[in-house]
């Protein structure tokens, strides 16, 4: 089932080396970044180059994968706040206006 869009937060493609993240199995098989291309009207990712548990590099690995550049920033907070009104305001381009924009 194809989606409308997909936005991706803080995004990465391992485990990083945490046990608990590969006991939780989503790293295990490989990524069909095809697949999610093709399913996905639009892609958006979002990435902090401070990020405190997600290594841009990773990101980075995402993002080319899938074929988009992210939105990078340097916020430090894992984007773990109530106050992203980028997002909203991105959002509302995607889909504010109705199913083609």
């Amino acid at each position: 089932t194809k989606v409308r869009g997909a936005v991706l937060v803080a995004a990465c493609h391992t485990d990083l080396g945490i046990e608990s993240e590969a006991i939780a199995g989503y790293y295990n098989r490989p990524w069909e970044w095809e697949r999610i291309k093709a399913n996905a009207g639009f892609l958006v990712q979002y990435a902090d180059r401070e990020d405190p548990f997600i290594p841009f590099e990773e990101a980075a690995h995402v993002a080319a994968s899938l074929g988009i550049e992210p939105i990078a920033s340097s916020r430090n907070d894992h984007f773990m706040t109530s106050d992203f009104p980028e997002l909203l305001e991105m959002l509302m381009g995607k889909i504010g206006a109705g199913p083609d924009t």
